[in-house]
């Protein structure tokens, strides 16, 4: 199938992954281009961002890669030193040629072996979001067809009526199934779907890992307390559903004689202790094999005939689906987190100052945020040595709920870090202005606010604060007479299509009993309500905290006071507090 067919799907689906490739592979455009069934040929193509054309060498290019049915890298066109290409074909469930994903740079490029696996790996989720979409069209016709059944229904017999509510079943599926992205909703919308159709008196979810099967809990019910079925087996256990992961088959159990002549006891003393008499057991196929396996049990006798067996392997295959959409998604999650927690920072013991830090992650688990925070010692003004007590404390956010968002916040802590140590004495405000300029030079596509701080001690057991704001919230600062002041000062944030200018700076003494919060805006930010009047609350909440609160139990106080019960960024809290005497 070539691309002739093949245009533009103008979905807020399929453009997040276009999206997300250009943010992945750092290029300024990315294609998803589909040949949907029924479509006409010829639709004009569109790209990301909208609403700049396709250039022919584009087209070229991609439908090279439907006639190799395979990725194309290219460093450049033809000789050609200001174009590179990278596409992958997107593929069905058996192989066939969906369309294509791919992004374009207007530099020559080396692509590299990560760069090629990300690509490859994001065009395995778009695949699953594309035949999810095919599914969805196919439940739209059934549901046409459902409704051309429910006329003849009236007269028809309750066999009929079984098919119209497996038609209506599968149709439910294919929407529910469509849009889930966590694991956890997919088990959760399982059990919604059968139950009321199906009746089982046992749901069961097992997930392939390691060579063995792992059951996942309902997240509403919790992991129900089975003695008798272990969370974890082998693929090679005499269990049902081990064997139907194996044999990539449905493995039926009518009666329990079935269970006791074919499996071994545990799986026997397994299927007693749940009180079943018929079971069903359908692996769950992903593009790359078996993924895992849907146990659906009956405490009755449940005769499954061979329509009950099409349904369920239909309603296995969008499960299927689902839990590899899923499986993918959690895994890049659960990178970009453990690169962000690796970077947050063990905060130093400095002699006459008390510090503590929280991050609190957002509640969805798919957005990945780029907010930090991070303290260390300063060196000597002149040298490269660590000095005498002073101390540089930094908040910052990276605009981006992604990947790319945490990854940029690392090389901008480094670089902060580095400026710090190459300009002794001179200032937040010059550091942070070297950081700004190698950002420009370095071309980072993102942007970025900050409060970077120096603080220095002074006679009498005070501090000198000295402070640069580059578009980040104030800084609160307060006094041991119970006020709080709102560092106002600063500048405008960091952003590739900003010039770069001199930073400037503010300075404040800090009295034995003050108190110095950095904050992100993820706790004083909500949908619908001024920013203003939640840092007004923060305010009143820190002054209204007794000195003789420890700083980090202060923090938590001020998180669950100020902050959101479903956060939807990232939070992060860091306070320096000069002890009183």
């Amino acid at each position: 199938m070539g691309l002739e067919t093949i245009h533009w799907y103008e979905g807020a689906a399929l453009n997040r992954f276009a999206r997300l490739a250009t943010r992945l592979l750092d290029t300024p455009r990315g294609l998803v281009w589909l040949n949907p069934p029924g479509e006409s040929a010829g639709a004009a193509p569109e790209c990301w961002p909208g609403g700049t054309s396709v250039p022919p060498r584009v087209i070229r290019c991609c439908l090279r890669v439907a006639e190799l049915g395979q990725p194309l890298f290219l460093s450049q066109d033809g000789g050609d030193p200001d174009f590179a290409f990278a596409g992958v074909p997107l593929a069905g469930g058996s192989g066939e040629l969906l369309g294509v994903l791919a992004v374009v740079d207007d530099r020559p490029r080396s692509w590299t072996a990560d760069e090629v696996r990300d690509l490859s790996d994001l065009a395995a989720a778009c695949s699953a979001q594309v035949r999810a979409r095919v599914r969805a069209e196919s439940g739209r016709r059934a549901q046409e067809e459902a409704a051309e059944a429910a006329d003849a229904a009236q007269a028809a017999a309750a066999g009929l009526r079984s098919r119209l509510d497996r038609s209506q079943l599968l149709l439910r599926a294919a929407e529910d199934f469509a849009d889930t992205s966590g694991l956890d909703e997919v088990r959760r919308r399982v059990g919604d779907l059968v139950s009321g159709d199906l009746k089982p008196s046992y749901i069961g979810l097992a997930l392939v890992q390691h060579g063995g099967l792992r059951r996942v809990a309902d997240p509403v019910s919790g992991d129900q307390p089975f003695e008798r079925v272990p969370a974890a087996y082998a693929l090679s256990s005499r269990w049902p559903s081990a064997r139907a992961a194996r044999e990539n088959r449905m493995i039926v159990l009518g009666d329990r004689s079935e269970i006791t002549a074919g499996y071994g006891p545990e799986a026997v003393a397994g299927f007693d202790s749940l009180g079943l008499s018929t079971a069903v057991c359908l692996p769950l196929r992903g593009t790359r094999g078996v993924v895992g396996v849907l146990v659906l049990g009956w405490e009755g006798r449940y005769v499954i005939d061979t329509a009950e067996r099409a349904v369920l392997t239909t309603l296995a295959g969008y499960a299927a689906q689902a839990v590899e959409r899923a499986l993918h998604l959690d895994d890049r999650v659960t990178v970009a987190r453990q690169l962000q927690q690796a970077m947050l920072t063990d905060l130093p013991s400095v002699a006459g100052l008390e510090l503590a830090a929280l991050y609190r992650p957002a509640a969805r688990d798919d957005l990945v945020g780029g907010d930090w925070y991070d303290a260390y010692p300063l060196p000597d003004p002149g040298t490269s040595a660590e000095g005498e007590g002073a101390l540089a404390v930094t908040v910052g956010d990276i605009t981006g709920h992604d990947m790319r968002a945490a990854a940029v916040m690392g090389q901008v802590r480094s670089m902060l870090r580095q400026a710090d140590h190459d300009h002794p004495g001179q200032g937040p405000d010059r550091s942070l202005s070297a950081v700004e300029r190698a950002w420009l030079r370095l071309g980072l596509d993102a942007s970025c606010t900050m409060v970077h701080a120096h603080l220095t001690p002074a006679a009498g057991g005070s501090w000198h604060l000295r402070w640069s704001n580059a578009g980040h919230p104030p800084p609160l600062l307060a006094h041991p007479d119970g006020t709080v002041e709102r560092l106002t000062r600063h500048d405008v944030l960091l952003h590739p299509a900003l010039p770069c200018a001199p930073r400037g700076y503010d300075t404040r003494p800090m009295a034995p009993g003050t108190t110095l919060l950095l904050y992100t805006d993820g706790l004083v930010e909500q949908r619908g309500h001024d920013i203003d009047e939640h840092i007004d609350r923060l305010g009143r909440q820190l002054a209204a905290t007794p000195p003789e609160t420890p700083l980090e139990a202060a923090l938590h106080s001020l998180l669950e006071t100020v902050g959101t019960a479903e956060p939807e960024d990232d939070t992060v809290l860091l306070a320096v507090r000069v002890p009183a005497p």
